[in-house]
C-alpha cells in the first residue's frame, strides 16, 4: 500500500482529497489528511475507509518527521512560506513532494540534494501556476513540431465569480485566499515587450492595463504579474519578443482598486490602533492634505469618478461603522471589510478564466493561436478554484507513485511526461481548453 500525506485541508483541498480517495481503492492508497484543525481534516475525509484525518502542526518537528517518514509522497497545500519546512524533511527522508506554489529560492536550493536522493520536488502544479504551464507547453511544443518559431506568448488567468452571480458593482467576489487578493500587485512586474525588458512598479500595476477580448466570454482587463521573465528559459522562449503573464478582472475593478492602493489602504507593514475607530475616520487619516473627502480624492484622481465613487461607497469603506477593536495593518482592516462585501454567497458559484495568446512564424508567415479555459464551480466546496488547483496535484501524485515520471530534483510541469497525461485526465473532469488556430 502506498501512503499519501496531504498537509493542509483549507479552501482549495476538497477536490484534491476527493480525487485521492476516489482513486484509493484501485490504486491501493492510504490518504492521511493533516490540518491544524482536526475537525476540518475530518470533514474533508467524510469517514472514508482509506482516509486518516489527523491534527497536524507543521512546526512540530517530531510529528512532521514522523508523518513524512511514514508516507511515500507529500502534497503540501500550506502557505508558500511553509513548504520548505516539509521539503527539507522530504529530502532528508527521501520522499517525493508536490505543491501548487511557485518555486522559491529556499526550494530551489534543495535541487542537488533531491537529485542525490532520487526524489521529485514538483512545484507549480495547481492552476496558475500549474494548468497554465501544462496547456501552454502543449500548444508551443505542437507549434515547434510543425516547424514554427514562437515570437510572442501572453497568458492570463482570473479567479472570478460566475456571471449569473455577478451582482455587485466591483464584479468580483473572493474565490481563493482573500489575503492574497488584498496584497496582490505589491511587487514590481517584469516582462518582455518588443524584445526589451519592461518593469511596472507597484504604484502603476493597476493603472497600466490591457483589455483582453475573449469572444463569447467577454472583455477583461489584465494587470501584469510579478515575474514573467522567469519563464523564458523553461518555456524555451529565448527568441520571443513578448513574454507576459497577467491576472484578469472585469472592468472597472482595477481603477477602483488602484485608488485604494494609492491611499495606502493595502499596506501590510505596520499596525493601526482601531479602538473606537470608524472606517470613515480611518480613510480620512490617509487623505493627502489638499483633499477634503474621499469623494474629492476620487473626483480628482479617476477618469470614471462617478462610477468609482459609487463602487467605493458600496464597500462601506466611508461609513461610520466601527472597525473591530484591536490593532491591525491597513491591509487587514480592508480585508475584514471586504470579507463580507465580497463573500461568495450560499449557492453562488465561482468561475476560472484562463487565456493564452501565441504568435509565431511558420513557413515565412505570421500566425496566431489561442487557448481558452473556462471552468465553473460545482458548489461552494468543489469550487472552480478547488478543482483546478487540486486535480492537477492529485493526478501528478498518481503519476509519481506509479513511477511514470523520470525527472528528478526541483521541477515544474513543463515536460511532456507530465503535461500530456495530466491534461488528458483533466478532460475527464471537463477541464478542457478551447484551442483556435488562425489560418
Amino acid at each position: 500500500m502506498k501512503k499519501i500525506l496531504v498537509i493542509g485541508a483549507g479552501l482549495s483541498s476538497a477536490s484534491l482529497i476527493d480525487y485521492l480517495l476516489e482513486q484509493s481503492a484501485s490504486e491501493d492508497w492510504q490518504v492521511t489528511v493533516g490540518d491544524v484543525d482536526l475537525i476540518v481534516a475530518e470533514s474533508k475525509c467524510s469517514n472514508h475507509k482509506n482516509a486518516r484525518p489527523i491534527q497536524f502542526d507543521i512546526h512540530n518537528e517530531t510529528q512532521r518527521a514522523a508523518e513524512i517518514q511514514a508516507c511515500d509522497i507529500v502534497i503540501s497545500l500550506l502557505p508558500p512560506t511553509l513548504h520548505p519546512l516539509a521539503a527539507v524533511d522530504c529530502v532528508k527522508l527521501g520522499k517525493h513532494l508536490v505543491t501548487a506554489s511557485y518555486v522559491s529560492p529556499a526550494m530551489q536550493e534543495l535541487h542537488d540534494e533531491a537529485l542525490k536522493k532520487d526524489i521529485i520536488l514538483l512545484n507549480e502544479c495547481g492552476l496558475d501556476p500549474g494548468i497554465d504551464h501544462l496547456s501552454a507547453m502543449k500548444v508551443m511544443d505542437e507549434i515547434r513540431e510543425r516547424g514554427g518559431e514562437i515570437t510572442s506568448f501572453r497568458s492570463y488567468c482570473g479567479g472570478l465569480v460566475a456571471p449569473e452571480y455577478d451582482n455587485n458593482p466591483w464584479h468580483y467576489k473572493f474565490t481563493w485566499n482573500p489575503r492574497n487578493v488584498i496584497l496582490a500587485g505589491q511587487a514590481t512586474a517584469q516582462f518582455l515587450k518588443n524584445g526589451k525588458i519592461h518593469y511596472i512598479t507597484p504604484q502603476r500595476i493597476f493603472s497600466e492595463l490591457e483589455l483582453i477580448n475573449i469572444g463569447e466570454y467577454g472583455i477583461y482587463e489584465a494587470y501584469a504579474n510579478r515575474d514573467s521573465l522567469n519563464y523564458i528559459i523553461p518555456y524555451k522562449l529565448q527568441k520571443a519578443k513578448d513574454v507576459l503573464r497577467g491576472t484578469l478582472r472585469i472592468p472597472p475593478y482595477s481603477e477602483g482598486w488602484n485608488l485604494l492602493v494609492s491611499l495606502g489602504l493595502t499596506d501590510d507593514t505596520y499596525k493601526v490602533d482601531c479602538n473606537s475607530l470608524s472606517y470613515k475616520n480611518w480613510v480620512d487619516s490617509y487623505l493627502p492634505r489638499e483633499y477634503n473627502s474621499i469623494e474629492d480624492y476620487i473626483k480628482r484622481n479617476s477618469k470614471n469618478h462617478q462610477t468609482i465613487t459609487t463602487n467605493i461607497e458600496w464597500l462601506g469603506i466611508y461609513s461610520d461603522i466601527l472597525i473591530p477593536d484591536g490593532s491591525y495593518t491597513p491591509a487587514q482592516i480592508l480585508q475584514n471589510l471586504l470579507a463580507q462585501k465580497w463573500k461568495l454567497g450560499t449557492n453562488e458559484l465561482d468561475m476560472i478564466v484562463m487565456h493564452h495568446i501565441f504568435e509565431y512564424e511558420q513557413n515565412g508567415k505570421h500566425k496566431m493561436s489561442t487557448a481558452t479555459l473556462v471552468v465553473k464551480g460545482k458548489n461552494q466546496t468543489h469550487t472552480a478554484m478547488a478543482q483546478t488547483v487540486g486535480l492537477p496535484l492529485g493526478i501528478a501524485a498518481k503519476l509519481i507513485l506509479g513511477n511514470k515520471i523520470a525527472a528528478r530534483g526541483v521541477i515544474i510541469p513543463t515536460e511532456k511526461e507530465l503535461y500530456l497525461p495530466i491534461l488528458s485526465e483533466l478532460e475527464k473532469y471537463h477541464i478542457i481548453f478551447n484551442e483556435y488556430n488562425e489560418q
